[in-house]
């Protein structure tokens, strides 16, 4: 793609570095910035500024905040004995979205991948196991995609809790092998989390 600015070649390099950017689509949104009033193109670039700065994790769950406790694990009306355990927060909007689950969550924060060279030591998994430990959970269900790397931390995570007194179980598999959570649509989502079934179960197939 040739640039008739350097300036513009410099911001249409910077969008296109976004997951899902190509070029094109970069330069569109580049020239529409371009194209807005100076006060507007500020109040943009500032709300990115303000949320690298501000931004916190739930002191509990690890879900993104503006407080020491984002607003699911404050809330009196969650039923704290459940944790649904997600890779990250757009897996726990994706949930929530689906209006079928009340129970609090833990966010992983990624996926055990060697490949990738990402460890349980990367994850949030210790503090899963003090919260368990700690007491008063009844149910972790284990709300992983559908791929390898999924299935992977699912196995280290039914390990590491096995033994804690706790019922672990999974999503119902009505997501393709391969599927990530936040692309399956509500529905599907939804009734994957109502009808989710033992773990102990699927060791056994």
């Amino acid at each position: 793609m040739n640039f008739s600015s350097k300036l513009l070649e410099n911001a249409v390099n910077e969008f296109s570095s976004l997951p899902g950017i190509g070029q094109k689509t970069a330069l569109r949104l580049v020239l529409h910035l371009l194209n807005q009033p100076q006060a507007e193109v500020e109040k943009f670039s500032n709300s990115l500024l303000i949320l690298k700065r501000d931004i916190r994790y739930c002191n509990e769950c690890h879900n993104i905040s503006d407080h020491e406790l984002c607003q699911i694990c404050s809330s009196v009306k969650r039923d704290k004995s459940l944790i649904c355990v997600v890779e990250d927060t757009r897996d726990v909007m994706a949930i929530e979205n689906t209006g079928q689950y009340q129970g609090g969550y833990h966010v992983m924060g990624g996926l055990i991948s060697p490949m990738d060279g990402i460890g349980p030591s990367d994850l949030n998994i210790e503090s899963l196991v003090k919260r368990v430990q700690a007491g008063g959970i009844k149910e972790v269900i284990l709300a992983l995609s559908a791929t390898m790397e999924g299935d992977t931390t699912i196995f280290y995570l039914y390990k590491k809790l096995k033994d804690a007194g706790v019922s672990i179980s999974t999503i119902a598999r009505g997501i393709a092998f391969g599927g990530e959570l936040e692309y399956v649509d509500e529905i599907t989502l939804g009734r994957s989390i109502a009808t989710r079934v033992p773990y102990e179960n699927s060791l056994a197939r």
